[in-house]
């Protein structure tokens, strides 16, 4: 929470919210796959490469 406080104070509370939570979720996906053995199938990859780029976007259409 403190770091979504931090990047609110330069983002839109939308945009900043946005890229807290896709973080978020990219990371639980990342760690199912590195640490519980999940499937890392090439369309799982594919879309957390999407993800990654949605995250980065939000972050540039902010400013």
């Amino acid at each position: 929470m403190f770091l979504l406080s931090v990047a609110a104070r330069t983002l839109p509370i939308g945009t900043a919210y946005a890229v807290w939570v896709g973080i978020g979720a990219a990371g639980t996906a990342v760690l199912g796959i590195a640490l519980f053995g999940e499937p890392a199938s090439a369309a799982r990859i594919g879309f957390l490469a999407l993800l990654g780029i949605a995250i980065v976007g939000l972050k540039l259409s902010a400013g």
